[in-house]
């Protein structure tokens, strides 16, 4: 970091909310020129820029004034006297024993562009400035995705956001857009005490030193009563499901929170949620819904035995007992699963709890070469882990699972998933990661796996027809990165192509255009559909050189994924996670 920059970051530790807010009018950085710019809120037409003098400059032609966003009016919160010591300490851990030195945790780096954050926005009326809305869109979309409360002065990795929710309700053709943040308790006791508490979990514990500092000092704020951790410190950041008759904004290390779409469009979080206590610590955030019988089936992970715990909920909302795999020895990265009709299929991936690294100045989290990939398949029903047999399968690393399902009877189980075929860079270098979807076939018979590439574009983030989930499908519609996590583009595949000649089996695509980013699409059947893939593709795409963010609707069956409507947003969608349709019928309910 050079001297400039760590002036300014300097500056906006002693100073944060004075200089900052979470908009992208107030605050940008750019990688490439190492320029900071700074929006004070008295003259809101001049820009200050602070970089180091060139010799040479070249004018720059003269650009259009972006539409301002409203500067959000705080009250600055005096801190008491046991904050102002924690924060205190909590600088000197950040400028001295552990400031941020690679790129993937430097937020200089990681909330460059349309990563920065924003603030929440009420419900606004939308203009759709390209076709017309369909009927069959009468409903929400809902994204979540990370969205820091307050602009980090440490070490800040993209996936420490506290979680925002993006929605776009649409009734009648017409779409109201609101932001919101979820109010998790981690969010809540931060936004009373007006700066951060608990640390990042992603980012705030690289090497022992920093990690004995940061737990210390988090120990100390608890015992303060700054924080009770039993009441979770988790940011549901990462999706969305709806289950049970409740509609939940999920993020893996804490329990679920749910959430409601009012009628004027705004987002209202309810509270955090234990299934009438039968659900401790956290839960994944990829349930899998069954379409047919309305159940959820999920899991949770952890660093301590039992590694993982699967479980189900009924369509009442009732949770069953935990099923605990002890027959997974190690504590792996288990982001996301997969269910059939008879079975759930988990991967043992080679990112898991590294504390020999932690000993060495690293991350706890990370990649042992060294390990053999590994599925897992149990009966979904199943009581205990008397029936779960694993399968090695070198090579194979999945953070995501697109489907499965089962063939000749039962005795075979077939998984879609991209595999990133460079997992050492999946937390650190997002940029160098490829991921090649795969089909996997296991026979349980024989125990014999067969896999093979059915596309190698670099696809992630690929959604099916909901109608098909655990059942065989054909049409897949994924992510395009170039590189990840930024998207380009949208393609759809026909995995039922590669059976016979292997070939690649994208069969339309939609690129965004350039300087267009978009992120994870959701396909939106229609009502009634017939064919699997009837129904419409829906994202939220950004335009970085205009700063104008929209919401795209796509017709799924046209080679080309035709834009059918144009949604012109009231302000800049930040790039995100996973999202999901919620029908009108269905928002009534909750």
């Amino acid at each position: 970091m050079d001297a400039l920059s760590s002036t300014f970051l300097s500056t906006l530790s002693q100073h944060p909310q004075s200089l900052l807010s979470p908009n992208n009018n107030n605050y940008y950085y750019s990688p490439t020129l190492k320029v900071f710019s700074v929006r004070i809120e008295e003259r809101p037409q001049t820009t200050t820029t602070i970089t180091k003098p060139q010799e040479k400059s070249t004018p720059s032609p003269p650009k259009p004034t972006p539409k301002r966003e409203p500067i959000p009016s705080r009250k600055p919160i005096e801190p008491s006297f046991p904050s102002f010591i924690f924060n205190a300490f909590d600088d000197f851990v950040n400028t001295f024993i552990d400031p941020p030195r690679k790129s993937s945790v430097d937020p200089r780096y990681v909330l460059s562009n349309n990563f920065a954050p924003v603030d929440e926005l009420p419900p606004t009326e939308c203009e759709v400035v390209e076709g017309s809305l369909p009927s069959c869109l009468d409903g929400a979309y809902i994204r979540n995705g990370p969205n820091p409360q307050y602009l980090p002065r440490g070490p800040y990795h993209l996936f420490d956001g506290d979680g925002m929710l993006h929605s776009i309700k649409i009734s009648q053709g017409k779409a109201t857009f609101c932001s919101r943040f979820v109010k998790t308790y981690k969010y809540k006791i931060e936004n009373d005490a007006g700066s951060p508490i608990i640390p990042n979990v992603f980012s705030g514990f690289n090497g022992l030193t920093a990690s004995a500092a940061r737990g210390t000092l988090t120990a100390a704020r608890a015992i303060a009563g700054q924080f009770n951790p039993v009441n979770g410190i988790g940011l549901a950041n990462t999706s969305l499901a709806l289950f049970g008759g409740k509609l939940f904004a999920l993020g893996e290390s804490d329990l679920p929170y749910e959430v409601k779409i009012a009628p004027d469009g705004d987002i209202i979080t309810l509270g955090r949620h234990d299934f009438n206590g039968k659900l401790f610590m956290s839960m994944t955030a990829h349930p899998k819904i069954d379409p047919e019988t309305n159940e959820a089936f999920a899991f949770r992970y952890g660093p301590m035995p039992p590694f993982l715990s699967y479980f189900r909920v009924d369509p009442n909302g009732i949770k069953t007992p935990d099923v605990p795999i002890f027959s997974m020895t190690r504590p792996s990265f288990l982001h996301d699963f997969a269910i059939t009709k008879k079975y759930a299929i988990f991967s043992d991936i080679q990112i898991g709890m590294n504390p020999i690294e932690l000993l060495t100045g690293g991350s706890p989290v990370g990649t042992d070469s060294g390990k053999i990939p590994r599925i897992g398949v149990i009966p979904r029903y199943a009581k205990d882990e008397s029936e779960m047999r694993w399968f090695d399968v070198p090579g194979f690393n999945i953070v995501h699972a697109i489907n499965a399902w089962d063939e000749d009877g039962g005795d075979t189980i077939v998984l879609i998933a991209p595999n990133i075929l460079s997992v050492e860079h999946t937390l650190e270098r997002m940029d160098m990661i490829h991921a090649s979807v795969e089909k996997v076939k296991i026979n349980l018979k024989t125990g014999m796996v067969r896999r093979h590439p059915i596309s190698t574009r670099n696809l992630d983030f690929g959604v099916i027809n909901p109608a098909y989930v655990g059942k065989k499908n054909k049409y897949v519609y994924a992510a395009i990165g170039d590189p990840m996590p930024k998207v380009i583009g949208i393609a759809k595949l026909d995995v039922s192509v590669a059976e016979v000649d292997r070939r690649d089996c994208i069969v339309a695509c939609r690129i965004f255009g350039e300087d267009c980013f978009g992120g994870e699409p959701f396909f939106v059947p229609k009502n009634p559909s017939i064919d699997e893939d009837d129904g419409y593709v829906v994202s939220y795409v950004h335009n970085e050189k205009t700063g104008e963010s929209k919401f795209l609707v796509m017709d799924a069956t046209s080679p080309n994924l035709d834009i059918v409507a144009h949604v012109k947003l009231p302000r800049r969608v930040p790039y995100g996670f996973h999202g999901l349709f919620v029908r009108e019928n269905d928002l009534i309910k909750l």
